[in-house]
């Protein structure tokens, strides 16, 4: 589920896997639906050699930005790929438990943007929430709220049951707290991530004309789609 997997995948997309001889062989196709077998073929090795190319150019200039602002932090990046079927495209930062960064692409997300800019920038973005520590200051903020939330239920005279339930709706509400500037910095700094890889990073955040528009909710996680364009506009246009 690396990079093995994706070199497989890009392979499995460029030819037919002959089936073995104890299994029954399926009738040929003709017409529309070898036609559209072909060109599922075509389209996954496209997006699997886009992704292979990206990846190879963002990667350094993310790993350089991440030297540079945070001297502290694990700057090595690792490129992981989530092949399970059926899911909705999604991407995320994490850390294993050596504290290596670790960047997450599922295949419905590689396969839906319209070209390698969306897929950079949105790499960029990925890579920012680790150079801006925002996984650990989400943790920070969650644990806050537990405190609080459970602390003041307690103090009600609530037995266990509703202070560890407390605790739980503390600890999400703290991380929510500050998600939506957490999203901004993250598009401000993919913005020259992906501006410093070659990139366009106004034609990439176009991403999120394709995706819901989470308004301006309260308590929500993420910012409206109109801020993050503008924030990333602005950003370009400084650069």
């Amino acid at each position: 589920m690396r990079w093995l997997f994706l070199l497989a995948f890009a392979a499995l997309a460029a030819c037919d896997v002959p089936a073995p001889s104890s299994q029954v062989q399926p009738r040929p196709q003709t017409g529309n639906a070898q036609i559209s077998q072909q060109d599922a073929r075509d389209r996954a090795g496209i997006a699997a050699r886009q992704f292979v190319s990206v990846v190879q150019t963002v990667e350094p200039v993310a790993e350089q930005e991440c030297r540079r602002r945070a001297p502290g932090a694990n700057c090595n990046f690792q490129i992981v790929v989530d092949d399970r079927p059926g899911q909705p495209p999604n991407a995320f930062q994490t850390v294993d438990r050596n504290g290596r960064p670790i960047l997450a692409f599922n295949l419905a997300l590689i396969a839906s943007v319209e070209n390698a800019d969306e897929l950079a920038f949105v790499m960029g973005h990925e890579a920012a929430h680790h150079v801006l520590g925002h996984l650990g200051r989400t943790q920070q903020n969650a644990a806050v709220g537990a405190v609080i939330l459970s602390g003041l239920v307690a103090l009600g005279g609530a037995d266990a049951a509703a202070v560890q339930s407390a605790e739980q709706i503390g600890a999400s509400l703290g991380a929510r707290t500050y998600s939506k500037d957490f999203e901004l910095e993250a598009d401000q700094l993919g913005t020259v991530i992906t501006a410093r890889a070659g990139f366009d990073p106004v034609r990439g955040a176009l991403f999120f004309n394709r995706i819901p528009d989470p308004g301006n909710r309260f308590l929500g996680t993420h910012p409206p789609n109109a801020a993050r364009m503008d924030i990333v506009r602005k950003t370009a246009a400084g650069l």
